[in-house]
């Protein structure tokens, strides 16, 4: 019988952009909407202030994923680099200690060493990268793909209270985006939990839990400016 194993670590780096950007849209659009909503705005300030948040926050998440996945993979290609010269004129030092590695992840030294030889020999740079460094092409950093991933994800966020407030009744805005923004969170919470082979209950609980106390608290501050105003 064929054994198969099903692994999510390769969803990783898409994964935390994708839920970052996603949650972000939700609570940060949400709570500035209930936030303006409690100062008393217009509906048409409301929305206009909605929309801004959309789209400066996409293009800051955009930017901020992108500029911090870059300097990972400067980063990786400076340690990839380090290890390529070690390689270039010591290679037999560099054989020593991928082999050590191999003794202290429970090898005998011969056996150790005849590994360290032999995967030298097929792609010593790989091989360090991947037992010395930790660097492996599914885990490698992508500052393209998580700008991408983190700026799509919070538009689809942000459009979820964005749309609702657009759609609502003045009277009863702040509580539909609330309560549709919460059930949204519950939904991406479950989902992300899903994907990564976590519970669902607690994936979704963790992310509710915060919404809601950011809309909570961004609400009150804007009724609090709004009063004193």
């Amino acid at each position: 019988m064929q054994h198969e194993e099903k692994h999510r670590t390769h969803r990783t780096g898409w994964l935390r952009a994708a839920v970052l950007g996603a949650n972000d849209g939700v609570v940060s659009t949400a709570s500035l909407l209930l936030g303006v909503a409690a100062a008393h705005a217009s509906h048409a300030a409301i929305l206009v202030a909605g929309v801004a948040a959309l789209a400066s926050g996409a293009m800051s998440m955009a930017a901020g994923e992108f500029v911090s996945v870059s300097s990972q993979a400067d980063t990786e290609q400076a340690d990839l680099a380090v290890e390529r010269r070690g390689i270039e004129y010591d290679e037999a030092a560099e054989r020593e200690e991928l082999a050590t590695i191999y003794v202290g992840r429970g090898l005998d030294r011969e056996l150790a060493t005849q590994v360290a030889t032999q995967l030298m020999e097929f792609d010593a740079l790989g091989a360090h990268a991947r037992d010395e460094l930790g660097i492996t092409e599914s885990l490698g950093a992508r500052p393209l793909q998580a700008a991408l991933a983190s700026a799509a994800s919070f538009i689809v966020g942000a459009a979820v209270p964005l749309a609702t407030a657009a759609l609502a009744p003045e009277t009863i805005l702040s509580l539909l985006v609330g309560i549709v923004s919460a059930v949204f969170l519950v939904i991406l919470g479950g989902m992300a939990a899903r994907v990564g082979g976590a519970s669902i209950w607690v994936g979704a609980g963790r992310v509710l839990f915060w919404g809601l106390l950011a809309m909570g608290v961004t609400a009150a501050v804007g009724a609090l400016f709004g009063t004193v105003v």
